[in-house]
């Protein structure tokens, strides 16, 4: 008897009137993860395709793990690198796991466990958007947040960000980015400064740095971003992403790597990614006109969470425009605002977090503007026929 015949002999149980039908959004949620549905339809057309949001959630998180991965082995070589501890790629890739593995279970533990709660309560279906989610967050954060302060972000981005509209697809802005504002307006000294993106660093008081000293450890290091410190790095470093920052928002390959599965397999709009890049550039070169020492344009690309927000955050196609003509304004607008932000505003240094939670309000806006237009547009060329 193979799995698809285990489940299907006790779906029964867990179906409305069984002994345990209170857990059917339960059931359903582990059944429809596992299998593709073995419904048929009798009559009409349906489209018969077996990838449904599930598949559409996996494959985003396939694409995250390029960057989860070198982020991992980034958490180690940057502690290493601030220690002086000369480690090798294991011992770097171990570190990098014991440090990002707690966020992980954190953000799946509560943000599931409230989808779980919530499903249960109003009898509906376990919203899949999850997923992605609580993988996104790890990785948009320091690697040294303290625990709790993830779990109370975490629940309030399931909660207030998201069941409050309805669930996955009703949101207006994108839940990940919600926590991540969240931490960063209430916790703002967890969430900046040098210390708090070389793992280990912020558990060191004077007492510590005088155990380095004695203990031949490098003092006086500098765990500075790029962001807050270009001259520091090289484009190549960002390129390749050996520099402190948040876990998956520093190397560009792997982010790029992700944006090709995303783009190959359409789950992601290339037209949003292309116009962010469009925006950034532009404003870059216009404020490097009126900055004198401003960075060159191309170099907003590699800094900072440029790249990873415009390839995975703001394609989040429940947030973003539906409409094409939308997507390429909205995409423009979200890699201009995050420059301008950094341009012009010397206490964020980042800018695409505000950048895309602007644009996510704006988003239905700028699809109702263009859906009018064409509209008109329609029925002035009717009236000229």
């Amino acid at each position: 008897m193979n799995a698809r015949n285990i489940v299907d002999k006790i779906k029964p149980t867990f179906e409305e009137g069984g002994k345990l039908g209170f857990l059917h959004s339960t059931f359903d949620a582990f059944e429809t993860f596992m299998f593709v549905p073995n419904t048929t339809t009798k009559t009409g057309a349906h489209v018969r395709d077996c990838v449904d949001i599930k598949r559409v959630m996996i494959i985003m998180v396939l694409a995250l793990v390029p960057a989860f991965l070198f982020g991992t082995w980034n958490i180690g070589y940057q502690h290493s690198l601030a220690f002086g501890l000369g480690w090798g790629f294991w011992n770097m890739i171990w570190y990098g796991l014991v440090k990002i593995i707690p966020l992980v279970l954190v953000t799946y533990i509560i943000g599931l466990g409230i989808e779980f709660t919530s499903a249960q309560i109003n009898g509906h279906e376990v919203n899949e958007g999850y997923l992605v989610t609580g993988f996104i967050l790890p990785l948009i954060v320091p690697v040294d947040v303290p625990l709790w302060m993830l779990a109370i972000a975490t629940a309030f981005a399931v909660i207030i960000g998201k069941e409050v509209f309805g669930g996955t697809g009703m949101n207006i802005w994108n839940p990940a980015l919600i926590a991540r504002a969240f931490l960063f307006f209430s916790y703002p000294s967890k969430m900046s400064g040098d210390s708090v993106w070389v793992g280990g660093v912020s558990r060191f008081n004077e007492i510590g740095k005088a155990w380095q000293a004695g203990n031949g450890i490098v003092d006086g290091f500098s765990g500075a971003t790029p962001l807050s410190d270009p001259a520091g790095y090289s484009a190549l470093d960002m390129f390749l992403g050996t520099v402190p920052g948040s876990v998956g928002e520093t190397s560009v390959i792997a982010i790029l790597i992700g944006a090709a599965i995303l783009i190959f397999t359409g789950v992601a709009s290339w037209k949003i990614m292309v116009s962010s890049v469009a925006g950034g550039l532009l404003v870059g070169w216009l404020g490097g006109l009126v900055i004198p020492d401003a960075v060159p344009c191309w170099y907003h690309l590699i800094m900072g969470g440029f790249l990873f927000g415009t390839v995975f955050m703001a394609t989040d196609p429940v947030t973003s425009c539906q409409t094409e003509c939308g997507k390429w304004i909205y995409g423009f607008l979200v890699g201009a605002l995050a420059v301008i932000v950094r341009l012009f505003n010397p206490g964020y240094a980042e800018g695409m977090m505000l950048a895309i939670l602007l644009m996510n309000t704006f988003a239905p806006l700028i699809d109702h503007c263009v859906i009018e237009s064409t509209l008109k547009k329609n029925a002035k060329k009717a009236r000229i026929a």
